[in-house]
């Protein structure tokens, strides 16, 4: 039964890269490009929510007090 499971799950996640390979016109690179532009969006995305994270809170908190909603 977790077996059959997995397998959908497997299934399903390859099904969703393969969309993802069509829609941004991927599957017309060699792996190895693909693979560089993978490495570089992935980057680019973890140092974004790495900055989102270090920084929002600090931000948030002088919106906050601009608006005197904390004092």
């Amino acid at each position: 039964m977790a077996g059959m499971a997995l397998a959908r799950a497997w299934k399903q996640m390859s099904w969703f890269y393969y969309q993802y390979l069509l829609v941004t016109a991927l599957y017309m690179l060699e792996p190895w490009e693909r693979t560089v532009f993978n490495s570089m969006l992935v980057s680019v995305v973890g140092m974004a929510l790495y900055t989102g994270y270090v920084f929002m809170p600090q931000h948030i908190m002088a919106i906050l007090h601009y608006f005197e909603i904390v004092p």
